[in-house]
């Protein structure tokens, strides 16, 4: 039997989209949410010094995986939302690594310390980053019949870009006026089965 402990903070972050996974597929894990103050010991733990990082016991063995799409795709592949054959997996890995361009260029607003860059920033997401990113996604999802990424159905991406629309707060009602395809996805996701369940049982977290 394989057993997967989970090591990140009390917030969505760059977490989520495991958690997420985990709830979709049904798997059993540990979520275990570090405590700031304790985090350089489980720092001293992580490959590199980072959270999220996943343990992985089966048997004797032990594991540990780092860097939060790394895992992402791993528990992707292990629950069958990876994408149908190697092409739609390329493709689903694809705009993964755009959606992750788009949640790094967030990370930069959410780690700004000074206000007055953090406004500048904000701007710029808000005007020209964010919808830039959004014209590719509302364009592929615009040609699906499914309202997910693949007609196939739900991937890895689908959570992963919703879990980013999720960090935009309120925001995100906006941009829906533009990008009704991309709204589609995230109604979509927030009705679907063990993800609502999951949604409706979350910790309230910040961020």
């Amino acid at each position: 039997m394989v057993n997967y402990k989970l090591y990140y903070f009390n917030m969505k972050g760059r977490g989520e989209l495991i958690r997420l996974l985990f709830a979709v597929s049904g798997q059993k894990y540990e979520d275990f949410r570090i405590d700031n103050n304790d985090w350089p010991e489980y720092k001293s733990k992580a490959p590199f010094g980072q959270a999220p990082y996943l343990e992985i016991t089966n048997g004797k063995k032990t594991i540990i995986l780092s860097q939060s799409v790394a895992i992402g795709r791993f528990l992707a592949r292990k629950f069958g939302l990876a994408g149908k054959g190697d092409e739609e997996q390329a493709m689903v890995d694809m705009y993964g690594d755009q959606i992750s361009d788009l949640l790094n260029e967030f990370a930069k607003f959410m780690m700004e310390k000074d206000e007055t860059k953090k406004k500048e920033i904000y701007q710029k997401l808000e005007t020209e980053i964010i919808p830039y990113h959004m014209k590719f996604f509302e364009a592929k999802l615009s040609e699906s019949k499914s309202g997910f990424f693949f007609d196939s159905g739900l991937t890895w991406i689908d959570l992963y870009l919703f879990n980013l629309l999720g960090l935009l707060g309120e925001q995100r009602n906006q941009l829906f006026e533009h990008f009704k395809a991309v709204k589609t996805l995230y109604d979509k996701v927030s009705e679907y089965g063990k993800i609502k369940a999951y949604l409706e049982t979350r910790p309230e977290t910040a961020m």
